[in-house]
């Protein structure tokens, strides 16, 4: 159903070049509601030989590394992107009647998630094999019904952040109580 490879095979740390014609999406870069943060993406100059296989949108990243597996869908991609390889990137095969955001989306549900933890492996770092991935048993239901439950997992992620800037809101307000009557208090 989809391609599936590793990022691009950087043999040192991956530094910054200011005005490199290569950009790098690494781990800090990318959340499983948000996506690649595009302004945070870091840009380099390729010296292996290695044609890379450029990023584009509609591609999944996903962390086979750490904490925590997840899969993000690339929305538009900028030109000249790779991934750094504590990802895999996987390209949905245009034959198939898949979303890839509805394949991110399920990788990132629970089902999936058991099976990719029961297959973890490592000691100090967790990790995912390329085999255990390409093996996920999944559901597919019909494209319509793909792009319904993508609809409603976006409206849920935007009603999230709703929510979280209207708890800050109600913080700083609550701070600026708080201040004005430690200064009326600190005048008396």
């Amino acid at each position: 159903m989809a391609q599936l490879q590793a990022g691009y095979p950087f043999r040192t740390t991956v530094e910054e070049v200011p005005g490199g014609d290569v950009h790098v999406i690494q781990m800090k870069d990318v959340s499983p509601e948000l996506g690649v943060d595009w302004s945070a993406v870091m840009r380099t100059r390729l010296a292996g030989r290695k044609q890379p296989d450029w990023i584009v949108g509609g591609d999944i990243l996903f962390a086979a590394k750490g904490a925590r597996f997840y899969a993000a869908c690339v929305g538009a991609a900028l030109p000249n992107a790779v991934c750094v390889p504590a990802f895999f990137h996987l390209r949905v095969r245009p034959e198939t009647a898949l979303d890839p955001e509805f394949l991110a989306w399920q990788i990132n549900q629970p089902p999936c998630q058991r099976q990719l933890l029961q297959a973890a492996e490592g000691s100090s770092q967790l990790s995912i094999r390329r085999a255990v991935l390409e093996q996920l048993v999944l559901a597919i239901p019909p494209i319509a019904e793909q792009r319904r439950i993508v609809a409603l997992a976006g409206l849920a992620v935007q009603e999230r952040l709703a929510l979280q800037r209207l708890i800050h809101n109600r913080e700083q307000q609550l701070q600026a109580i708080a201040e004005d009557l430690g200064a009326e208090a600190s005048s008396h």
